[in-house]
């Protein structure tokens, strides 16, 4: 599997595209707010003839699901994520007024996910894992045969998520990381949602609020 990433929006969110060489791939959180955005993700996409499946989401805060409309009509797929942030998505139009910037509606999804299911496009499968704390419908997206996970915003360099919007909180999210994270190899790439990547290793020994 291979993974491109796009830092997108005032939130300087990453967007990433998983794919393989089926040429299938999937969208993960399309953070493209702006015109130019847009065209610099589908710009990735037509020079690798690459065939998007879905739109997947880690979870459901403004800066990652920006982009929802603008995927799904011009690659014409639909949304998969987690139940619990389906309200998040539906409030992306009024949270993004609250930013300064239009978030467009989304469609609603077309599935919901749930901790051990596994999402499977081309010849790659993805383990879906429930990580909240930081939202309620967080889910981080485990790739075992490159030892890459997408967390959105639940683990970062040095980091973890904030806990102090609606549905969030700390202790939920400190167990997430230990319970589901922390579990996979030093080695496994974490990729996230703001920022650059970095390794389970790592943040089990030089992360502050995990250490």
């Amino acid at each position: 599997m291979h993974i491109k990433s796009f830092t997108f929006n005032p939130f300087s969110e990453n967007t990433f595209v998983l794919y393989d060489e089926s040429k299938e791939a999937v969208i993960v959180d399309p953070g493209c707010a702006y015109p130019d955005e847009e065209a610099e993700l589908d710009a990735f996409i037509k020079a690798n003839s690459l065939q998007v499946k879905k739109v997947l989401l880690t979870h459901g805060h403004v800066d990652h699901i920006v982009g929802c409309k603008f995927a799904c009509k011009t690659y014409q797929v639909g949304i998969v994520m987690h139940e619990e942030d389906y309200f998040l998505l539906q409030k992306g139009p009024q949270i993004g007024m609250m930013y300064g910037f239009p978030v467009a509606e989304a469609p609603d999804p077309e599935k919901f996910l749930k901790h051990g299911d596994v999402f499977r496009f081309g010849n790659t499968d993805l383990a879906v894992v429930h990580t909240p704390g930081h939202s309620p419908g967080s889910i981080s997206f485990i790739h075992t045969d490159s030892k890459s996970v997408i967390c959105g915003d639940v683990l970062f360099q040095g980091s973890i998520g904030r806990t102090d919007l609606p549905g969030g909180n700390m202790d939920t999210l400190l167990q997430a990381i230990r319970t589901q994270l922390f579990v996979l190899g030093d080695d496994y790439q974490v990729y996230n949602g703001h920022g650059n990547p970095t390794s389970i290793g790592a943040e089990k020994k030089f992360n502050p609020f995990v250490r």
